[in-house]
C-alpha cells in the first residue's frame, strides 16, 4: 500500500509530480488543475518502491528519552534523567539534567527548549533591532514547517523554536534577516546590503547550512513511531 498522500492541485503544474517532504516524510502529489485524481492515485501506487526508497533516506527520529543526545546551539547535549532530580530541566555542561516521572519527559524537554529559544531569540532580536535603529513589537516562537522566521508589517517577528538546535551563527543570521525586514519588506538588493551590515559573518554560510542540515532539525524530538 502506498503511504498516505497529500494532494495538491497547482494552477501552473503541467504534469503530475511526487515529492517527499524531508521535514516530516509526508508524500506530496502535485497535480495540474484538471488532472484525474483516480489516475493520479493509481500512478502514485505504481511509485511505491520509489517512495519507500526516498523515505528510507530521511533523517532518523530523535525522541527525547533518557540517554538520548540532540543538538543544542550546535553542540551535542545528552538527556540525563533521574526520577529523583528536579522536574525542571537544567543544563549542566553537555548534560540536560531532568527529573520527575519518565512519562511526560519529552514534553518537559521540549518546553525547556522552547523557553531557551524564546529567551535567546528575544535577546538577539533586540540586539540587531538596536543596530538597525528599528523597533520590534513582539517576538514569539512556533514550529512551522516552511519558515525559520517571519516578520509582519506590524513589527512582530516569529521564529521556529528549532533554531535553538542549530549553531549560533545560523540562528543569528536568521535573526538579522528578519530584523532587516523591519526596514525592507522585500528581498531587494538594499535588503541584502542591510543584512550584510547587521550580521557579523557571511549570511550565505548560514543559508547553506540550513539548506543542507535544516530538515534534520524537524526530526529532533519526534517519537520513533511517528515516521
Amino acid at each position: 500500500m502506498t503511504p498516505a498522500v497529500e494532494i495538491v492541485r497547482h494552477a501552473r503544474a503541467r504534469r503530475m509530480r511526487l515529492a517527499i517532504d524531508p521535514r516530516d516524510g509526508r508524500v506530496r502529489l502535485t497535480l495540474p488543475p484538471r488532472a484525474s485524481l483516480k489516475k493520479a492515485l493509481a500512478w502514485a501506487e505504481e511509485q511505491r518502491e520509489w517512495i519507500a526508497a526516498q523515505q528510507a533516506r530521511l533523517p532518523q527520529s530523535q525522541p527525547f528519552v533518557p540517554g538520548a543526545r540532540f543538538a543544542f546551539r550546535g553542540r551535542e547535549v545528552e538527556i540525563a534523567w533521574s526520577a529523583t532530580a528536579k522536574r525542571t530541566p537544567t543544563l549542566e555542561g553537555d548534560r540536560l539534567v531532568c527529573g520527575g516521572p519518565a512519562e511526560g519527559l519529552d514534553r518537559r524537554v521540549e518546553r525547556w527548549l522552547r523557553g531557551e529559544a524564546l529567551r535567546v531569540l528575544s535577546e538577539e532580536t533586540a540586539y540587531y533591532a538596536a543596530r538597525a535603529g528599528v523597533g520590534v513589537t513582539r517576538v514569539s516562537i512556533g514550529d512551522p514547517r516552511g519558515r525559520w522566521g517571519s516578520c509582519a508589517a506590524s513589527g512582530a517577528i516569529r521564529y521556529s523554536w528549532r533554531l535553538i538546535l542549530a549553531p549560533d551563527f545560523v540562528r543569528r543570521a536568521t535573526v538579522a534577516h528578519e530584523v532587516a525586514h523591519r526596514v525592507h519588506m522585500n528581498h531587494a538588493p538594499a535588503f541584502h546590503r542591510l543584512v550584510d551590515a547587521l550580521y557579523e559573518g557571511d549570511p550565505a554560510e548560514a543559508r547553506a547550512w540550513l539548506r543542507a542540515q535544516g530538515a534534520a532539525l524537524h526530526w529532533v524530538g519526534r517519537p520513533a513511531d511517528s515516521e
